[in-house]
């Protein structure tokens, strides 16, 4: 038997004997603490002088779990319970964790830990095993392409994706400048680098500044309070403008593509960044729908459907609030500054917002750009008649001929009244492409992409976005467009690593959000 027949036997010795416990009513958990090998075919990937603090048995257990379980690193971290479990004496951090499995983990270990894990999450839900902790197996199997392309194998090394990825990070800082003088401390890149690190680990500029210098010497990184005057070094038209250079590099990377030849759909949107404290003075602070709710808003633009999810603009959004003196808020002119922005990288053929941009300064804002949209509106009184009427007449699918008249111009439009995809009622939206009945329902179907932009936004404040609690609305900005910055780079790795496999592009990608911000900043900063 070879080495490697040898190592998928044991891997499949763990995960029958994992199977077998859980048959047997224990949990996981318990399962995990009382399973005893077969661990002797791995090798530990760090010499004996390595000054690693956990054990590798240990953390073949944890891996295990996580593959297991489908947690993230960052969640793991969240379960301290976990170390006597599987016998460490505490849970390491998401980033050591990542290196581990990269680093410390060769090929050989992370097939067994993989194959081990596999087996078991098959074998329970194919026999109906009870065990509510194991991923479902929908994520680890592909019926289809199992049953289409059996052979061939997607999978990409770690060296391909670290390469990747500091392609992607080469094209992505070279437009930013806080204008700082020539002869500073600090380059402008140390506080990028800082600034990765925070993101990475999701935490403010106190705890990421020592944490950082604990890797790698308090001569090297700044200090938090330094980052933060640099920070605010940054102009927020320059940054916005930096922003916006950058997405044009990132795209001349892929302009070969054919997905980009064609025009596309986008989605404009706002998210809010929640603010705790006091509002006076505060103009940037605007109201949420939690009528006692106080956030920064930004609103941003983005590719949708099958291309490369990025996001191509960044707006701030200036609300006119109690606390300050703006003007009423002109959402029209927030759109049409995204849109101006983004038809420089690519051609908008389609633009979808939510029911919050239903204004007829929007619709006729977007027709003057030469888009299409499609917009939900808010039913009012002569919605609600043509409503009782489709009630009478026992339709399900309308459509009504309206036009626009403001100041900037006009432009016919058509209300669509569409079954809700709730399954409850009915939805108008607003358009400016003529649309006949028969195919009303299912051009609105295509304004369900817009999930894609929910999904943006969890993982942009969730995976990338640093903790602060500044009041300083440059501070805000500029860890907000960093943290999108840092979701473009992640996206435009997904894309070229897929770019090089035969077959069409979907949606999901080849590597998680955490694994690309760790080989971001690996690719930044010295290893330790």
């Amino acid at each position: 038997m070879t080495s490697q027949e040898h190592r998928l036997t044991d891997a499949y010795l763990v995960g029958l004997t994992l199977t077998e416990a859980l048959k047997a009513d224990q949990s996981l958990c318990t399962a995990l603490r009382t399973l005893e090998g077969p661990f002797d075919s791995l090798n530990d990937g760090y010499p004996e002088w390595h000054p690693a603090p956990h054990l590798f048995e240990g953390m073949v257990r944890l891996l295990l779990y996580r593959e297991l379980t489908g947690e993230s690193y960052r969640s793991l971290a969240q379960y301290p319970e976990l170390a006597v479990v599987i016998d460490l004496e505490k849970i390491p951090d998401e980033s050591v964790l990542s290196r581990t499995w990269r680093n410390r983990f060769d090929e050989a270990t992370r097939e067994f830990v993989t194959t081990a894990a596999h087996y078991v999450i098959k074998e329970v839900h194919d026999r109906d095993i009870s065990a509510p902790e194991v991923r479902p197996k929908a994520e680890i199997v592909d019926d289809e392409q199992e049953a289409a392309d059996p052979v061939e194998d997607k999978s990409f090394s770690q060296e391909e994706i670290i390469q990747t990825t500091r392609l992607a990070r080469d094209h992505a800082f070279g437009h930013f400048d806080s204008g700082r003088a020539s002869n500073a401390s600090y380059e402008d890149t140390q506080f990028f680098e800082l600034q990765t690190f925070m993101g990475m680990v999701h935490c403010g500029t106190a705890q990421g500044e020592t944490r950082f210098q604990y890797r790698h010497g308090e001569e090297y990184s700044p200090h938090g309070d330094t980052h933060l005057r640099a920070v605010k070094q940054f102009d927020p038209e320059e940054l916005v403008n930096g922003f916006n250079e950058t997405t044009d590099r990132l795209l001349s990377v892929i302009a070969s593509e054919a997905s980009f030849r064609r025009p596309v759909t986008a989605a404009i949107d706002i998210t809010t960044i929640p603010y705790y404290g006091e509002v006076e003075g505060m103009p940037m602070v605007s109201g949420t729908k939690d009528r006692d709710g106080r956030a920064f808003k930004f609103a941003t633009l983005s590719i949708i459907g099958q291309n490369i999810p990025l996001v191509l603009a960044v707006e701030p959004v200036r609300e006119s609030s109690e606390w300050d003196e703006n003007s009423s808020n002109q959402i029209h002119r927030t759109v049409r500054r995204l849109v101006q922005r983004a038809k420089e990288h690519v051609p908008i053929e389609t633009v979808l917002c939510d029911r919050e941009f239903d204004s007829i300064q929007v619709f006729q804002t977007l027709s003057n750009l030469d888009v299409n949209y499609l917009i939900p509106k808010r039913v009012s009184s002569s919605e609600r008649d043509v409503l009782e009427q489709m009630e009478e007449d026992d339709q399900e699918v309308a459509v009504e001929s309206a036009s626009v008249h403001v100041e900037s111009g006009s432009h016919p439009m058509r209300l669509l009244y569409v079954p809700s995809t709730s399954g409850e009622g009915t939805a108008v939206f607003a358009t400016n492409l003529r649309v006949d009945p028969e195919e009303a329902e299912s051009f609105c179907q295509r304004y369900s992409r817009r999930w894609q932009i929910e999904s943006e936004y969890k993982s942009i404040k969730g995976d990338f976005l640093a903790k602060t609690s500044s009041k300083d609305y440059r501070v805000r900005l500029f860890y907000f467009v960093f943290a999108v910055l840092l979701y473009n780079i992640w996206r435009l790795t997904d894309f070229l690593l897929k770019a090089g496999v035969d077959g069409e592009m979907d949606y999901a990608p080849v590597i998680t959000a955490g694994e690309c911000v760790e080989l971001v900043v690996s690719a930044l900063i010295p290893h330790d």
